[in-house]
């Protein structure tokens, strides 16, 4: 069965699982439509990248099987498009590429499994039925979500959101375009996915994320849980009120100047962008800083923003890595 864009196949397909297979080898078609019509499961074919792409315009399976080698656009290409237009949809790819290069970058265009052929169908199955089960699951956890009206978003290790609740998309939406207002005036920054990505890998410290809002204001991530082996799911603190250094200044007993300071390292800005905010020299910055560590039992940067985010959240820190 092929994915002609014939409309009425919605209407075929939609009480049964459907499975968008991409192989140009007439034999694994075969073999593999075979199989998955014996356990009631609906197969859309595409005999290269391209082909599964248009496809993809007309029909929205709930798992695509994907070879690597194939003409006109491979399997790797075609990953990588396939999850920019459907992020949660699994990608199994079934291929006779055994090397560890071949399925590192399988994964690293976008795939959840990897099956070196020739293919058993009865594995087959099994993966493609856990597979399925497990969208199902993260879907049906969304949409919970979504009527709960959280500021929840789910990344993978690399940073990338998967899904976000609507209220968290509008937070993060905010925060991209100052990013993007901020390159425009040639002003260094760093993507969202690279920083949440490296939050997450050295989150093990025990610190919260926090980005810098217009007008002071912050936006603060913590950790909530791991779902599956590449996908984390974190909670924005929604940014209801500008803060104070004052507080700082009271529960830290330390200047009004150094609280300044402070609140912006808590922002993650460098000790340049503090000093052309408060306006005075790197130096400076540096010297609070120095003045500043002994007096809230802080080392070094990561320990001292941990105690800012601790004072203004009241205490709660969230972990990367644990749950």
């Amino acid at each position: 069965m092929t994915g002609s864009g014939d409309k009425g196949l919605n209407i075929q397909f939609k009480d049964r699982l459907t499975v968008l297979v991409v192989d140009d080898s007439p034999e694994s078609l075969s073999m593999i439509n075979m199989a998955l019509d014996e356990a009631g499961i609906a197969v859309l074919i595409a005999l290269n990248g391209q082909q599964a792409m248009n496809v993809l315009e007309h029909m929205t399976p709930d798992i695509v099987l994907l070879d690597a080698i194939m003409p006109v656009m491979d399997g790797f290409e075609c990953a990588g498009e396939i999850r920019k237009k459907l992020p949660l949809t699994p990608i199994i790819f079934m291929t006779g590429l055994s090397d560890v290069e071949h399925i590192v970058k399988a994964f690293d265009a976008g795939a959840n499994d990897y099956i070196v052929k020739p293919i058993r169908p009865e594995e087959l199955l099994v993966r493609i039925r856990q597979h399925s089960n497990n969208t199902r699951k993260l879907l049906e956890a969304q949409n919970a979500l979504d009527t709960m009206r959280q500021h929840v978003f789910c990344i993978n290790k690399s940073g990338r959101i998967i899904w976000a609740t609507p209220e968290a998309q509008v937070l993060l939406n905010q925060y991209s375009e100052q990013e993007q207002e901020q390159e425009q005036q040639d002003q260094q920054t760093i993507q969202l996915d690279e920083r949440l990505s490296r939050w997450l890998s050295s989150g093990q410290e025990g610190h919260d994320l926090v980005l810098p809002l217009q007008d002071k204001l912050m936006l603060t991530v913590y950790y909530f849980k791991q779902t599956e082996e590449d996908e984390y799911l974190l909670k924005i603190q929604s940014p209801d009120v500008a803060v104070d250094p004052a507080i700082l200044e009271d529960s830290l007993k330390i200047t009004y100047r150094e609280a300044e300071v402070l609140l912006w390292v808590a922002h993650g800005k460098t000790n340049r962008e503090i000093a052309e905010i408060l306006n005075m020299s790197p130096r400076t910055v540096n010297k609070h800083l120095e003045q500043m560590y002994p007096k809230i039992g802080a080392n070094n940067r990561t320990t001292a923003a941990s105690i800012a985010i601790q004072m203004i959240l009241g205490g709660r820190i969230g972990v990367p890595g644990k749950s």
